[in-house]
């Protein structure tokens, strides 16, 4: 994933929990993730296939997500998947400790300072 030129990679597992969240909204498919991910984040966040597919293959392994094949808007066969009610569950949990550790680094930026 990269966000630009000079931008590291998210934490681990962000990209975990923006699948996880895009897919609670309804099944995709992995390209359909990829745009989705970029449209959402006005182009900030690009998913590299590498990513992508290993992130999805750690999800089906933790039953996180199912997956089936099916037929694409463009008529080609494509593996679709879906949140499991386990993955739900794992996105709420993900969400909250995201959200405790936003406001910890807030906490400590907003101390001010000559940068």
């Amino acid at each position: 994933m990269v966000l630009d030129a000079t931008a590291r990679d998210l934490f681990p597992g962000a990209l975990e929990m923006m699948v996880l969240r895009l897919l609670k909204q309804r099944p995709m498919h992995g390209y359909a993730l990829v745009q989705r991910i970029q449209q959402a984040s006005n182009n900030l966040l690009q998913v590299e296939e590498g990513s992508l597919y290993p992130a999805l293959q750690r999800l089906l392994k933790d039953r996180l997500v199912e997956a089936e094949w099916g037929i694409s808007a463009t008529n080609r066969r494509v593996r679709i998947y879906r949140i499991t009610r386990a993955g739900t569950k794992h996105l709420g949990v993900e969400i909250s400790r995201f959200e405790r550790m936003l406001e910890g680094i807030t906490l400590v930026l907003a101390l001010g300072g000559n940068i």
